[in-house]
């Protein structure tokens, strides 16, 4: 049983990495017994490391010894053992050591990324707990510092070209590197919505393609891995002194990337670089991230460079970027998704698809959701809520993301204040609705709602990680290709909802990004960009997003689709010296506490064991109730998610049509847990004669999300049925 599944792990100490200490290093147990295991070789004075798994240690460190490079560089090493690992943990694990140990910064990983890829096996959830354990040690060990919270925030971490992939990504990689080195396409396009990994992807792949692979001893290896290197010595034969750039068309995310490849080996600050950096020398290889977001000769602020680099190719004011980037490198890989063009001076898609059309280019498509923990059915949600196709008006309520609509911007900025408290990286970002009047005066309030005061991003340059950057607003240009924890976004005046045509309305006067709107005739063109833009900083958060919307329709529309924020109850607590027993006070049940055996809990007469609480005025306390917070949507015609609701005890008789609370081992109630829910009952009786018996019990759920349905008891199962209490009412808080 997984209950029984224990896992430990021992870190060794610390060997010498050298011939001499071979024998000594034979005597760890888990190298003498062949057991497959992590390993960790460093420098310390240096501050170099490399990180490395194995089934076949002792051949391993052999040849890492007779690696002369290797054999200099490092003169430590730690074994990282456990008599529960196999094949796929410690692949898992040297995956994920050297995601973090990179990212650190402690050490410079001598590492290649070849190879870095998840994928699923036996009891894995398990192996990442042991995960926490090892890297435990390891700062016991004093081998690095930081905490793993502390290194997924910062930026090297979110965009490491030593993130592990996914098969979508994966399979992407050699597609593409086959395709550069055997195919006669030059052009490339991986397509993908927001938070598919597209900028993940394309750091991932020029780490790969500078990686030093001549020596690589492939002994333990992945078919998958064998490919991907002799792919990459294949490109390098093909292309051997290779120039490589990575076009970033946002300057703020290209400060951000710039900042990452300062630091990892083999690549360079320098490789970063804008479209207009593109006719300093040839390329042999450019890699576009964000595509969509290529500029043409329309409302922008640098005509005069723009149309300069225009005639450097013969062109006319209709060049664009797109072409810089054709006419100055040999191949180009464009990650592109046209839904997240936001602005009039972005490339027509018809450019693109232009290119898309032609005989030789290659397209590939990504699919598996990365960034958002709502997966890839928040992005059809948030698409659909935007362009108003939900057909009904159910929740949606993701298992592991945090949604929430406010009606109160006081209130959000507060419950964002508290996730940026605990997480890190929460940010408010909004629509252009307000004028960036603290651009000129540097303590003006440019944005003013529910008394809440507040300015614009004070930097354009890698303004989520800026200084102060909590207390202000980010934009689409300032926040377009980052990961945040939680994202709370604001809808501003310019969008609306009419509630008589059912329809997303836009006012052109309240859109204050001048060159997002000049000479932009068509509303509904306009309308396009305004949407592109709040579906894609609702895509920001990775953990959840928090929405408020000035038009009050649209916020009304939003909580058709969207659970509202509840405030915590303000049901009054009275401490238990003032608790006089279902004289004063009734005792609220905790239903999680209590699934699987609430029955015992009913019957308890240790009144301290309870927090007790005074019912409203106008309802007498009564010796059987009792209170209980009811939690999900499957009640939502009689009672919200999140009602704090009164019970009294099964009081026997007739439950038909009644709303109970009941209890029975084949239930499964993701709201309340194992064997217990809140549904309407009724009943299908046998009648024979004067007596009768019970056919069926039918638990009804009275939800306007028709994905709720009925949970049928036979007459085999009906004795195991525990009804806990008969609803009353919600109470009023």
């Amino acid at each position: 049983m997984i209950s029984n599944f224990e896992l430990s792990v021992e870190v060794s100490e610390r060997y010498d990495f050298n011939k001499n200490s071979l024998k000594e290093i034979n005597q760890n147990i888990w190298v003498k017994n062949q057991w497959p295991l992590v390993y960790f070789i460093q420098n310390e004075a240096k501050k170099v490391a490399y990180v490395g798994e194995s089934t076949n240690f002792s051949n391993r460190i052999k040849n890492h010894l007779a690696n002369s490079k290797k054999a200099n560089a490092f003169n430590q090493i730690s074994i990282i053992g456990s008599d529960k690992f196999n094949k796929s943990a410690t692949l898992d694990i040297e995956s994920k050591l050297i995601q973090y140990i990179s990212s650190e910064g402690t050490y410079e990983l001598q590492n290649g990324n070849h190879g870095l890829i998840n994928h699923n096996y036996y009891q894995q959830d398990l192996y990442k707990n042991l995960f926490k354990d090892i890297w435990g040690k390891l700062i016991e060990n004093k081998i690095v510092s930081k905490s793993l919270e502390e290194i997924e925030n910062t930026e090297l971490f979110k965009y490491s070209p030593y993130k592990s992939l996914n098969e979508d990504q994966y399979n992407s990689v050699l597609e593409i590197i086959e395709a550069l080195t055997k195919k006669k396409s030059s052009k490339i396009f991986i397509k993908g919505s927001a938070g598919t990994g597209k900028t993940i992807l394309a750091t991932y792949l020029i780490k790969l393609l500078g990686s030093d692979v001549a020596d690589t001893n492939m002994d333990d290896f992945s078919d998958n891995e064998i490919q991907e290197i002799n792919l990459i010595r294949a490109y390098k034969i093909k292309y051997p002194k290779a120039e490589i750039g990575f076009v970033v068309a946002m300057s703020s995310l290209r400060k951000t990337l710039q900042n990452v490849f300062r630091k990892i080996p083999e690549l360079k600050s320098s490789m970063i670089i804008s479209p207009s950096d593109t006719f300093k020398k040839k390329y042999d290889l450019l890699i576009i991230d964000e595509a969509h977001r290529l500029r043409q000769y329309k409302n922008i602020g640098w005509m005069g460079v723009f149309k300069k680099n225009n005639q450097k190719l013969g062109l006319d004011n209709t060049g664009t970027e797109l072409d810089w980037i054709i006419a100055n490198s040999t191949n180009q890989i464009f990650f592109y998704d046209q839904a997240q063009s936001v602005k009039p001076s972005d490339i027509p898609s018809s450019h693109f698809d232009k290119l898309l059309n032609e005989p030789n280019t290659i397209e590939i498509e990504l699919k598996s959701q990365m960034r958002s923990n709502g997966g890839n059915d928040y992005i059809t949600f948030v698409d659909d809520l935007l362009n108003i196709k939900r057909e009904n008006k159910s929740f949606y309520n993701p298992e592991k993301y945090d949604i929430v609509v406010f009606d109160s911007m006081k209130d959000m900025y507060e419950q964002l204040s508290i996730k940026e408290e605990k997480y890190g990286l929460s940010r408010l970002v909004a629509g252009y609705s307000w004028p960036w009047a603290s651009q000129k005066d540097k303590n003006a309030i440019d944005i003013e709602i529910d008394g809440v005061e507040l300015q614009w991003n004070k930097t354009d340059k890698d303004w989520i990680n800026s200084e102060d950057s909590f207390r202000q607003v980010g934009c689409i240009h300032t926040t377009q290709g980052y990961d945040l924890n939680y994202t709370g976004v604001i809808f501003g005046e310019e969008i609306s909802f009419n509630k008589a045509t059912k329809e997303i309305q836009i006012d052109k006067s309240k859109y204050f990004d001048k060159n997002g709107k000049k000479g932009l005739d068509n509303i509904e063109e306009l309308k396009s960009y305004i949407i592109n833009i709040y579906k894609t900083i609702m895509f920001r958060g990775i953990k959840g997003v928090y929405v408020y919307a000035c038009d009050k329709n649209l916020r009304e529309y939003f909580k058709e689709h969207i659970s509202p924020y509840k405030p915590e109850s303000k049901l009054r607590i009275l401490p238990f010296k003032d608790v006089k027993p279902y004289v004063n006070a009734v005792p609220i049940f905790d239903i999680y506490a209590a699934a699987g055996g609430f029955s015992d809990l009913q019957i308890h007469t240790e009144y301290e064991d309870y927090e007790w609480i005074e019912l409203p005025i106008n309802i007498s306390v009564r010796k059987d109730y009792f209170v209980c917070q009811v939690i999900g949507e499957s009640m939502n015609k009689k009672i919200k998610n999140g009602a704090w609701c009164l019970f009294r005890r099964d009081p026997g008789g007739s439950r038909e049509g009644k709303i109970v609370l009941v209890e029975h081992y084949n239930i499964q109630d993701s709201g309340f847990g194992s064997g217990l829910t809140i549904k309407s009952y009724h009943s299908e009786k046998n009648i024979i004669g004067e007596s009768w018996s019970h056919k069926s019990i039918i638990l009804k759920p009275l939800s306007f999300d028709p994905q709720f349905e009925n949970i049928i008891l036979d007459e085999n199962e009906i004795s195991e049925l525990k009804v806990i209490g008969e609803f009353i009412t919600v109470l009023d808080i």
